[in-house]
């Protein structure tokens, strides 16, 4: 695999600590963007090379959004709350999370979250 952001380590889509890699056990958490709440974990992977959430950021955002787990600042399990460095645009902008994240769905991925500073 060649050195680009779906690389596991080192890479956005790669959580910050291993101990948030809960997968299901996020599901229903609530979502902090830097400038206030955007939604709820609908969906989360700790896969090695692609790790992720999916938010459901209704009524103001249309269909669910993937955000890579590099996004990720905090977590607080008592709370059941998720902190990402992204803000509620940056969220909203983001392309639509897709059923299978083949080939063509990484690159729209990649192409929007490697500009964005969150890390």
């Amino acid at each position: 695999m060649s050195n680009g952001l779906w690389d596991y380590r080192g890479a956005v889509w790669d959580y910050r600590e291993s101990t948030w890699t809960l997968d299901g056990d996020l599901v229903g958490y609530a979502v902090e963007a830097a400038d206030g709440r955007v939604g709820t974990v609908v969906r989360a992977s700790s896969l090695s090379a692609a790790a992720y959430l999916v938010i459901d950021a209704a009524p103001e955002v249309e269909g669910l959004r993937l955000v890579p787990a590099g996004a990720v600042a905090s977590m607080d399990h008592d709370d059941r709350t998720v902190r990402i460095g992204l803000t509620r645009l940056e969220v909203a902008a983001a392309p639509a999370s897709q059923c299978e994240l083949d080939g063509a769905a990484r690159a729209e991925y990649d192409g929007y979250f490697a500009d964005l500073d969150f890390r």
